[in-house]
């Protein structure tokens, strides 16, 4: 795609303008003594407010974390469609388990979570004078991009801004690691505020709630960075950081795709002012709505991850009234056959004065698409627009590559009619908290049966009459789909590198891809630290 590839090419024109900075974990101080080294920042309140800028990018981005996070997974797929989305193999390889250390991604991920950290230190130093809520601010982000760079590549390279810009990162890794982020975390639940629950206030900025949602997401992903066992009093922990983020008024709540609004609710603990614009277009054929223009035909799911929801899995229709036809659970969404009634912003009118939404339905999109009058909408060269379980080649062989315009499931978390381009995307949910008490009550040998039933009703979903660890899996991909964990929770379930679609034959089974490369770039520049197995 030409988006992409623009995207790509002055990635890389920066990489090489400045690769000293960036391998050395630097950044331009503006606000700084250069020549002094660093001196402390004039205002660290408006250098939160950059990390949070950063942060908007970084997680609203459809490749960098997101890409690492679900395409690398059994829940997203970009296959060449055409000579669309080729993009000399950066998104195949990625669903295949085929990348290198100079994947750009991985370079990306590398070089602006880093970043991150390092900006975070500077208002974290004394001599920036930064306030209690600046420091709160500065160590939840700093926990964050640190614990990002030690799941995704297993040693986290620390900037020291108290010593000399010419002296090297320190190199941490499993405990030592741990304990540094930990105590971040800690810092940050200390002095960051409180946010009431359904106050509209969780969107844009950090919260005790959203620091103990983050220390217990490490908590229970903490003997995969060490290499042991579960912990019982790690988990013990995560039951108990879950209870106080129900304290403050956090909950379940019913209305899916409600949540995926910019409007309050009690479940988001945590979103960012990032543009939801690549959730809603990134899987949309190039005629798939009548509002903005069409989508840009990339991203699917597998069949294999479709199935896991209730419902026909040939068929996944719903009324304009958004009322399920095919036996569907609510999470899984449907298809229109026309305009949905919205009474809101971006709504348009059809000839009759009537108000409709959308002719995109939510969640996952299978079968003939509609456009607003209900017409049944074509591909661009007339044939019927129908989203197909199978991706198959002009051979009609299963393929990744050489794909026509409708093949594979497509994705839609985030409703077009709701604002296309608003700034609102979900980092952390209590729904993952709710599921995340219950993997840890299963871990300590409790039943979290009555736990995924709540949330399963509530998703209008046939309860279960027990849960073993598969179900728990399973059921973390129905309720997070699309929200950037899969990754993570394959892992943490030993099933990241099992068998799916067009995986690698030599990426079965293999613990290598558990862990992305350390960036070349980065080795030659910091002896501390060492190239992961197997790259």
């Amino acid at each position: 795609m030409k988006r992409i590839n623009l995207k790509l090419y002055f990635t890389s024109l920066l990489l090489v303008v400045g690769l000293a900075s960036c391998t050395d974990l630097e950044l331009e101080e503006t606000d700084s003594i250069i020549s002094a080294g660093f001196q402390g920042l004039a205002d660290p309140s408006s250098t939160v407010d950059e990390l949070y800028n950063r942060l908007n990018g970084q997680y609203g981005d459809q490749g960098n974390r997101f890409a690492l996070m679900e395409v690398t997974a059994d829940a997203a797929i970009v296959p060449t469609r055409g000579t669309d989305w080729g993009d000399n193999g950066q998104w195949s390889s990625l669903h295949q388990h085929l990348w290198t250390p100079e994947h750009v991604f991985v370079i990306n991920v590398w070089n602006d979570w880093n970043g991150n950290q390092l900006l975070a230190s500077q208002i974290l130093d004394s001599r920036s004078n930064p306030s209690a809520e600046n420091v709160g601010e500065a160590s939840f982000i700093r926990a964050l991009s640190m614990w990002t760079i030690l799941d995704f590549y297993g040693q986290v390279p620390f900037r020291d801004v108290t010593l000399p810009s010419s002296t090297l990162p320190d190199v941490l890794s499993g405990q030592a690691a741990l304990d540094f982020i930990m105590a971040d975390v800690d810092t940050a639940i200390s002095n960051l505020p409180s946010v009431a629950a359904g106050s509209g206030e969780a969107n844009g900025r950090a919260s005790k709630a959203a620091a103990r949602y983050l220390k217990a997401k490490i908590l229970l992903n903490k003997h995969i960075y060490l290499g042991g066992s579960v912990d019982s009093g790690d988990m013990a922990s995560v039951i108990s950081l879950v209870d106080e983020i129900a304290g403050e008024g956090y909950a379940l709540q019913d209305g899916y795709f409600d949540l995926f609004r910019d409007s309050a609710d009690n479940e988001t603990i945590w979103s960012l002012a990032s543009g939801v614009g690549n959730r809603i277009f990134n899987g949309l054929h190039y005629n798939s709505t009548s509002q903005g223009g069409g989508g840009w035909n990339g991203f699917s799911t597998l069949a294999e991850y479709y199935d896991l929801f209730e419902g026909d899995p040939n068929s996944n229709r719903v009324e304009l009234d958004e009322t399920p036809l095919d036996m569907q659970e609510e999470r899984r969404g449907g298809v229109p056959s026309g305009g949905i009634p919205f009474t809101g912003r971006d709504q348009t009118e059809d000839e009759d004065g009537f108000e409709v939404g959308s002719n995109v339905g939510n969640g996952f999109l299978v079968g003939q698409q509609y456009a607003l009058d209900g017409t049944p909408l074509t591909d661009r060269a007339g044939a019927p627009l129908t989203f197909k379980r199978d991706f198959l080649d002009g051979d009609g062989a299963p393929n990744i590559i050489n794909n026509d315009e409708t093949t594979g499931i497509r994705v839609m978390k985030y409703a077009p009619r709701f604002g296309a381009f608003r700034g609102h995307e979900i980092f952390f949910r209590y729904s993952d908290a709710h599921l995340m008490k219950a993997e840890a009550m299963m871990r300590s040998g409790g039943d979290p049966t009555a736990m995924v039933n709540e949330l399963r009703v509530l998703r209008k979903a046939s309860p279960l009459g027990s849960v073993s660890e598969q179900d728990l899996l399973d059921e973390r991909g129905r309720e997070l789909f699309a929200e950037a964990w899969r990754r993570q929770d394959l892992i943490r379930f030993g099933q990241y590198t099992r068998d799916w679609q067009f995986k690698a034959a030599g990426s079965i089974g293999n613990d290598t891809y558990k862990l992305f490369p350390i960036p070349a770039a980065q080795l030659l520049a910091n002896p501390a630290l060492v190239q992961n197995p197997g790259y």
